[in-house]
């Protein structure tokens, strides 16, 4: 502390006796982005199944999209919130306590920007983030690791996909509710191969995924796999979008909650 006193004072002294530039004002950190409105509650429906998403103007959304410039999440756990927050998958995500992650404590989220029709989807997941923490008063840190997964890359003889001629984006899944790994489907408009990875990661039995198909539009597909009766999710790949999945490490991280809380009241 004494050194720095002394180097100020002699700084000071310097700049009276021999004028010269101001000195570089310190970078300003920019506030978090916040919500205009949000409100956590205790969920009652008594729905077993999350459900809702973030709508901002560039989002590419589900059937169950919120309204422009909000968040709207429904019978979520903690957990839930999370993987929508940060992009976080159920297996890459640790937690401590039972009521985080599983058990019957589900949360309405409801939140709007100020701005809705200028505000996008990056941005609304950063309020998300803020809210979480500070609502849950939520604890947590990454854990890199690095696992067996897959890699998305183009099959021989190139991509069956096409450029999507839709209006609005959405992603649904087929008769019989969410895929298992065994069988599924995936109905898609103006999807990007980085949601299709994401979904691969949580559904496809291959553990987490990455793009290398240097596919960067958006498309119209649908994607059908039974890998008893056939055809198998590889051959689904190959033969219905001219993809293939590829055994590879992958370095991705844990999200570890350290703790949270139960959110206060609005």
């Amino acid at each position: 502390m004494k050194f720095w006193i002394v180097f100020g004072a002699a700084l000071a002294l310097s700049a009276i006796e021999t004028p010269g530039p101001m000195l570089a004002q310190p970078p300003q950190v920019d506030a978090p982005l916040k919500f205009e409105v949000a409100s956590i509650k205790p969920a009652t429906s008594g729905v077993n199944g999350v459900r809702g998403s973030c709508h901002g103007i560039d989002s590419v959304y589900t059937a169950e999209a919120a309204p422009l410039g909000r968040c709207e999440i429904l019978d979520g756990r903690l957990s839930h919130m999370v993987g929508i927050a940060w992009d976080i998958t159920m297996p890459m995500l640790k937690t401590g306590p039972d009521w985080i992650q599983r058990g019957d404590e589900r949360f309405n989220l409801v939140a709007k920007a100020e701005e809705p029709s200028k505000t996008t989807g990056k941005q609304l997941l950063q309020m998300l983030q803020a809210l979480l923490i500070e609502r849950f008063q939520m604890k947590f840190h990454l854990e890199p690791v690095r696992l067996p997964g897959f890699a998305l890359r183009v099959a021989k003889g190139g991509s069956k996909l096409q450029p999507t001629k839709s209006e609005g984006p959405d992603f649904s899944f087929g008769p019989g509710g969410k895929p298992r790994s065994s069988a599924g489907m995936f109905k898609a408009h103006r999807c990007s191969i980085h949601e299709l990875v994401r979904m691969l990661s949580v559904f496809g039995d291959r553990g987490p995924g990455v793009d290398r198909s240097d596919l960067a539009g958006l498309y119209d597909f649908t994607l059908t796999w039974d890998n008893e009766a056939g055809p198998t999710l590889e051959t689904a790949l190959r033969e219905q979008l001219g993809l293939r999945m590829e055994s590879e490490k992958v370095q991705t991280s844990y999200f570890v909650i350290d703790s949270a809380k139960r959110p206060s009241e609005n």
